[in-house]
C-alpha cells in the first residue's frame, strides 16, 4: 500500500496500521492485501473484476473490511462484489471509499455491490466516501447497491459522504421477503459546484416486511442534489421515506419521494424538508459567544450526526 492509501484508509474505514478481521483492501484496480477468517471467506470472482465474500451461516459478531482507494488521475476502477451472508449470521460489513486525484484526468471508483441476506439474518453494512487532492481532475464515485433479504433479515445501510466528491450518483435497489427489514441513513454533503444524486428503489414483497429511508443533507455554495426515492407496497406492510435538507449560500436540493400502494394493507408514508438553517437557531449559539460561521458549522455538524 502507498501512503496515500493508508491515508484514506484512515478516513473511510479507521484503519490503525491493520484491520482486525477478514479484509480485502483495492488500491487503483488492484488487491493490495487480503485476509480471510474461518468463518469469512474473501475469493476473487472468475467472470468480472471484484470479490466474492462468504459469510458461513451462524457466524456472529465477526467483521469484514473490503475498502477501494484510488490514488491517482487517469484512474477509471470497476469493481463487483457479492456478498452471501448465511442464516442467522451477525456480521458488520465496511466498504468505504476515497478517490485522491493528482491531476488533470478524471479519477473514479464505481462499486457495485450485491447481498444476498438469508432467513434470521443480522447485517450492518458502514460505507464512508471521501475525495482528496487539490488537482482540477474530477473526483467521481458511483456506488450501486441490490439487496435481497429472506425471510425475517435485516440490513442496516449507513452511508456517509461530507465532501470532496465533484460527483456521484447513489443508487440502491432492494426486495425484500416475508418479515425482513432494510433501514438506509444517509448522510451527506455538497460544496462548491459539486452534484450528488440518490436514488432508492424498494419492493416490499413480503408478508409484514418494512423499510425506513432516511437522508440528511447539506448542499453548500453552488451545490447541487437530487433525492429520488420509490417504495412500493405489494403486501402486508410499512414503508417510511423521510428526506430532510440545509441550504446553505446558492446550494440547490430536489426532492421527489414517491409511494407505490400494490396491497390494501401496505401503510406507506413519506416526508421532505428543505430549507435553509433558522435564523434564532444561529442566534442562540452567537448569544453564546460563538461567531456566525461557528454557530453554522456547529449546527450543520449536528444536523449529520
Amino acid at each position: 500500500m502507498n501512503d496515500i492509501t493508508r491515508q484514506l484508509l484512515e478516513i473511510i474505514s479507521d484503519f490503525d496500521g491493520e484491520f482486525k478481521g477478514a479484509y480485502n483492501i483495492r488500491e487503483d484496480g488492484q488487491c493490495a492485501a487480503r485476509e480471510s477468517s474461518e468463518n469469512i471467506k474473501i475469493e476473487s470472482k472468475q467472470d468480472a473484476p471484484g470479490l466474492v465474500i462468504k459469510i458461513k451461516p451462524g457466524t456472529k459478531g465477526e467483521k469484514v473490511f473490503i475498502p477501494a482507494c484510488v490514488t491517482k488521475s487517469g484512474i477509471d476502477d470497476l469493481v463487483y462484489n457479492d456478498f452471501y451472508v448465511g442464516e442467522g449470521a451477525d456480521v458488520t460489513i465496511v466498504a468505504g471509499c476515497g478517490v485522491h486525484n493528482t491531476g488533470e484526468e478524471e479519477a473514479r471508483h464505481n462499486g457495485i455491490h450485491r447481498f444476498f441476506i438469508e432467513k434470521d439474518a443480522n447485517v450492518v453494512y458502514e460505507e464512508k466516501h471521501i475525495g482528496t487532492g487539490e488537482a482540477s481532475g474530477p473526483r467521481k464515485i458511483d456506488p450501486v447497491t441490490d439487496v435481497e433479504l429472506g425471510e425475517n433479515a435485516k440490513l442496516t445501510m449507513d452511508t456517509v459522504q461530507l465532501g470532496g466528491v465533484d460527483n456521484t450518483t447513489r443508487v440502491t435497489r432492494g426486495v425484500l421477503g416475508d418479515g425482513a427489514r432494510l433501514i438506509i441513513k444517509e448522510r451527506l454533503m455538497t460544496n462548491g459546484k459539486e452534484q450528488a444524486k440518490t436514488d432508492f428503489y424498494v419492493e416490499l414483497k413480503g408478508e409484514n416486511s418494512g423499510v425506513d429511508l432516511m437522508s440528511r443533507s447539506v448542499a453548500r455554495d453552488e451545490s447541487y442534489q437530487e433525492y429520488h426515492s420509490v417504495i412500493k407496497g405489494m403486501n402486508v406492510c410499512t414503508g417510511h421515506s423521510e428526506c430532510d435538507a440545509i441550504l446553505v449560500g446558492n446550494g440547490k436540493v430536489s426532492a421527489s419521494p414517491q409511494l407505490d400502494a400494490e396491497h390494501p394493507d401496505a401503510a406507506l408514508i413519506h416526508e421532505a424538508a428543505i430549507g435553509k438553517i433558522a435564523g434564532e437557531q444561529l442566534l442562540k449559539l452567537r448569544t453564546l459567544g460563538l461567531t456566525e460561521e461557528e454557530a453554522e458549522q456547529k449546527i450543520i455538524s449536528g444536523f449529520l450526526k
